[in-house]
């Protein structure tokens, strides 16, 4: 679906030609649900007849004769659930997410090309959503990210009779236009990074490498007016960056570390955002089960988040510098491959032993940390990947493991995550945890043992970033197989890309020290 063809109008929802129109009927306590005047008589007969009550993700679908004033060829009315049901905020806009994918759901099943959203009054869905500008941006980031399909190498199986997806969406509002128009903007920047990222994320390992970040980073820049450098392997050599090296040697393919800058002259603080390109992870030397290797291509998801939300960045152009740095190579059991027992030297000269050759992600992302603190001297650092099997024992696929040195990025994290439907929960750091990765022979050592591997993971980390303000997102539980919803799709869910799109968003200059 192109952007522009997702649009904002007051006309009369009854007046327009379109393959599903959809209205809102919300839930309400012994009554007949609220809705729309337009379906009121529907509504009110399946009300009587105990067929609708207007709770979450009930429909009505009928076909309106010809005679009707509804000139669409079918209607929809969808229950919403109670009304202030919900108080917080982040709830509220994620019930409206699940709505809007459910309307993609429903847009799949009869067929539509397009479809026309006669929208509700904010005030009838949540106490915390008395906001025509986020209600409408919930909706259409639901819709879109719901539509989200990957078929680019479908080609023998595929009929002319597949459902390609929506190619239109009208959204109508009575009042406020100007305000809603926002919403679905910002909804479009934020939900097609989104979407972006789940399209690298889906791409195999043979038809993404680090030449491929490289290569999307550049024609972003050149399309968006970012800043683009991308730091080839010889270059790495010569500045000492052994943990990329390390990580890349039994590749045939040379690791790459790609950054995208956007630093308006007037701004005083920078984000700097650091995302896990690891475009297929066998294991090395020790090498991953057979089974489910084939995921190992989602290996890469941090980086797609950064890099994809840094799309968002440049169209919105906020006050604040954003850096996205993406260290990218495959880890692969070549002839040259690093063996469990090496050590080596880091970019900031912390030495290691390699313990795993499995626990590669840190490895890269030292030298990406240490590289881009000391250069792009951030206000704050963020990094996310796809780290650690731990976190998925601990937290299941329903929250993002944080660890941070921060507590107000913190929780500029878990408002930025609430708001994104990307719930984040902080783990604890301190010195007990650092012990676990001391070495008998090098300053660290790339694991800690299976006690505590999310925290080890991020203790490793915390050598280089210094007292810069740092956050770790652990999202190896969200990247993929991440908590159903109607708008998440099976496979990369492109989690972190809009967090931190509402990071940015909401950055308050001086928040955090």
């Amino acid at each position: 679906m192109k952007k522009d063809r997702i649009t904002t109008i007051t006309k009369a929802a009854e007046a327009i030609k379109t393959a599903l129109l959809v209205y809102f009927a919300v839930e309400v306590k012994g009554k007949m649900p609220a809705c729309d005047a337009a379906v009121q008589n529907q509504v009110k007969k399946a009300f009587e007849l105990n067929d609708f009550f207007g709770k979450a993700a009930e429909q009505i679908l009928f076909y309106p004769p010809d005679q009707s004033d509804i000139s669409a060829a079918r209607v929809l009315i969808l229950g919403t659930g109670p009304v202030n049901k919900e108080k917080d905020e982040g709830a509220a806009l994620d019930m409206l997410r699940e709505a809007g994918g459910q309307i993609a759901k429903v847009c799949a099943l009869v067929k539509a090309k397009d479809v026309v959203i006669c929208l509700p009054a904010p005030k009838h869905l949540s106490p915390a959503m008395d906001d025509p500008e986020m209600s409408a941006g919930a909706l259409a980031e639901g819709i879109i990210l719901g539509d989200y399909r990957f078929e680019k190498y479908k080609e023998s199986t595929k009929k002319k009779t597949d459902y390609p997806g929506l190619d239109a969406i009208k959204f109508v509002c009575k009042d406020n236009l100007n305000i809603v128009r926002r919403g679905v903007e910002r909804a479009k920047n934020s939900a097609f990074a989104a979407c972006r990222a789940r399209d690298m994320a889906n791409e195999p390992g043979n038809h993404w490498t680090s030449a491929d970040f490289a290569a999307y980073a550049k024609q972003l820049a050149a399309d968006m007016g970012l800043g683009y450098r991308c730091i080839e392997k010889k270059e790495m050599e010569q500045m000492g960056m052994g943990g990329i090296l390390a990580v890349n040697q039994g590749s045939h393919v040379p690791a790459r570390m790609v950054i995208l800058e956007y630093l308006p002259e007037d701004r005083t603080e920078t984000i700097l955002l650091v995302g896990k390109g690891l475009t297929f992870d066998s294991g090395g030397i020790s090498i991953k089960p057979s089974a489910g290797m084939e995921d190992m291509k989602y290996d890469m998801c941090g980086g797609a988040a950064v890099m994809c939300a840094m799309q968002a960045v440049a169209l919105e152009k906020p006050d604040v510098g954003v850096v996205a740095i993406v260290p990218a190579t495959d880890n692969m059991s070549g002839s040259k491959a690093v063996h469990p027992g090496d050590i080596i030297r880091h970019y900031n000269g912390v030495t290691s032993e390699v313990i795993n050759t499995d626990a590669e992600g840190r490895l890269i992302l030292a030298d990406a940390l240490a590289w881009g603190i000391e250069n792009v001297k951030p206000t704050c650092v963020l990094d996310t990947a796809t780290l650690t099997g731990a976190v998925i024992i601990g937290l299941g696929h329903h929250y993002t493991g944080l660890v941070s040195n921060n507590d107000a990025l913190v929780k500029a994290v878990e408002s930025a995550g609430n708001l994104a439907g990307e719930p984040v929960w902080r783990l604890p750091l301190n010195k007990n945890y650092e012990k676990q990765i001391e070495s008998n022979v090098a300053d660290i050592k790339n694991t800690g043992g299976k006690p505590a591997g999310t925290i080890t993971a991020a203790a490793y980390l915390s050598n280089f970033v210094g007292k810069t303000p740092w956050a770790h997102l652990d999202i190896a539980g969200t990247a993929w197989d991440f908590t159903q919803k109607t708008y998440i799709p099976k496979g990369p869910s492109g989690t972190a890309t809009r967090t931190f799109i509402n990071l940015v968003r909401n950055w308050k200059t001086g928040n955090v020290k």
